[in-house]
């Protein structure tokens, strides 16, 4: 791991006034990290300060100061071209709210979510905020887990529990001193990857896979695929996916018992994901909600409002 780095408001020229040094920190941290549009607060003097370590190809960092919002747009991607995945956590008694793909999220003290520099992305605060980021390459993080775009701008409550092991990990690597062998820095971003994996929920069918072996995870594997599928589906059910597999109906629901989540709760969240993201797209603006919730394999609407209502915190018609 290399030594931390720090960008700080603290350096720039005394004399400059408040709006100067403010443009110079922005236009140096455009140069230097990434493109972002920023607004100051207010109310309270400019300061801001980002500290990174690199452990590899990812990097750790924090970021605190009277930043109170930061906005990428297209022009901003278009600059610097960085695709990667940030795990945003926020360290303050605030709350930071943000929006990315369609989805709006608060994150308050502890709490976290994922979100990609390849998209247009807002964040706003307080007056005051302070941050912690693990930075990863999206090349690395998608190849773990090919879906991981599904999780993102979702927010990851505080008590979980991978996100609180994550969170004193890198605090460990941070406080340490530097890793030079290339075992041990390849050992610290797998488990960093893992841990996101795990906190995001991107890891749900690799870890149960992983957990199995021989012809009970190729079964499984068989399994998960018929219900990704054909979710959509009314007529889906245990029997006739084990049917189409030359099982049992048990033996689907055995395999399907060590995983941790039932055939019943995999379709449902599949549907809800499918209409959430049909909602979410601006050319579905003309389709009724009942025709999208019929569409992702709801036979009955009101039961999709309460369970899309539980499972995202807001209405279907929110969600547009």
């Amino acid at each position: 791991m290399s030594q931390k780095t720090v960008f700080s408001s603290a350096r720039l020229p005394s004399q400059l006034s408040e709006r100067d040094r403010f443009s110079l920190w922005q236009d140096i941290h455009v140069a230097e990290i990434w493109s972002v549009e920023y607004g100051i607060s207010e109310n309270l003097p400019f300061e801001a300060t980002i500290e990174a370590s690199a452990i590899g190809p990812v990097v750790l960092g924090q970021m605190s100061g009277t930043i109170k919002n930061a906005t990428r747009k297209a022009n901003n991607i278009a600059d610097d071209d960085n695709d990667g995945y940030l795990l945003l956590i926020n360290k303050a008694d605030t709350v930071l709210a943000g929006a990315q793909v369609g989805r709006d999220y608060d994150v308050g003290q502890g709490e976290a979510a994922l979100v990609t520099a390849a998209e247009p992305l807002e964040m706003s605060g307080s007056d005051k905020n302070a941050w912690m980021n693990v930075v990863i390459p999206r090349a690395m993080l998608a190849h773990a887990f090919p879906r991981i775009d599904d999780r993102l701008g979702l927010k990851i409550d505080g008590k979980n529990e991978a996100l609180g092991l994550l969170r004193r990990y890198c605090q460990f690597l941070e406080a340490g001193e530097p890793l030079i062998s290339p075992e041990l820095v390849t050992h610290a971003t797998e488990t960093i990857v893992d841990l996101i994996g795990l906190a995001t929920g991107a890891k749900g069918e690799a870890a149960e896979l992983a957990g199995l072996r021989g012809l009970r995870a190729a079964r499984l594997q068989a399994v998960l695929a018929k219900i990704a599928d054909n979710f959509a589906n009314p007529q889906i059910s245990a029997q006739r996916v084990a049917g189409e597999l030359g099982l049992s109906a048990r033996y689907v629901h055995d395999l399907l018992q060590e995983t941790g989540i039932s055939f019943a709760e995999r379709v449902l969240e599949l549907r809800l994901r499918r209409a959430h993201r049909t909602l979410s797209q601006r050319g579905n603006d003309g389709r009724r909600v009942s025709e999208i919730a019929m569409a992702s394999g709801f036979s009955d609407v009101s039961y999709f409002n309460r369970c899309f209502r539980r499972r995202f915190g807001y209405t279907p018609t929110s969600a547009r």
